[in-house]
């Protein structure tokens, strides 16, 4: 069990916070024009599926945000009853979040133009695994709080990718999956550094979890192509 230093502790909930404010600002900013602000973007109309997957994973960010603030606060027992709202929370947006990636594939919809939407979905199931893995790892060491803390965050970092999939940028649109995946990544090593200067070293769990994360996104790029895919994802959308 790793324990940070007791004059760092400060500063990991100053880390923990400006994550969480990073993350509702890629996720607001990500999904603007086609969910929040869809009205005022001439956007078409949100199926009741969409907008229910919307609504789950716009939750968890903010029982993210409210999970660090109660830390930050020390109330403890505000931060308990909400892990278990957020325990059950993230089990429908496994659920809810594979259905809709399978029925936007079966509709023949791919966020990135450059990629056939039964390829892309290799890149949505993946991402989803990750975030699965990586919650039910914070679950079972919810009693390390400095591992549970970070596991929750990667959890959480692990879902930015299709936020950052729809940013307005012509080099996101271009370079397609590498480019967010990426970005996304580039939010873990924000994390390593800081502990790298608060605590000297960088913890485990930012390498183990950045490792499972980069290698299920290699791992779903590497085979989003292939004709084993393929036919999975068409037995999927039949």
């Amino acid at each position: 069990m790793w324990s940070p230093k007791p004059g760092a502790r400060q500063r990991d909930g100053g880390l923990f916070a400006l994550l969480a404010v990073a993350m509702a600002v890629i996720t607001l900013t990500g999904f603007a024009r086609t969910y929040y602000l869809a009205r005022w973007f001439d956007a078409p109309p949100l199926s009741a599926l969409v907008r229910w997957h919307g609504l789950l994973f716009t939750a968890w960010i903010a029982v993210f945000a409210f999970q660090v603030g109660s830390i930050r606060m020390r109330r403890l027992n505000w931060h308990r009853t909400t892990g278990l709202v957020g325990a059950v929370l993230a089990l429908a947006m496994v659920v809810l979040g594979s259905v809709t990636a399978v029925v936007a594939a079966r509709h023949g919809h791919s966020p990135s133009a450059s990629v056939p939407a039964l390829s892309f979905l290799a890149i949505p199931l993946f991402n989803i695994a990750t975030f699965a893995i990586l919650i039910g790892c914070a679950l079972w060491l919810r009693r390390d709080g400095p591992t549970h803390k970070r596991l929750m965050a990667l959890a959480t970092i692990a879902i930015m990718a299709p936020a950052f999939a729809r940013f307005p940028f012509e080099f996101i649109t271009i370079g397609g999956p590498p480019v967010f995946f990426g970005l996304t990544d580039l939010l873990v090593i924000a994390g390593m550094l800081h502990d790298l200067r608060a605590h000297g070293r960088v913890p485990s769990v930012w390498l183990k979890g950045g490792a499972l994360l980069l290698g299920l996104q290699i791992t779903s790029l590497a085979v989003a192509g292939t004709p084993g895919w393929l036919s999975i994802a068409g037995w999927l959308t039949r």
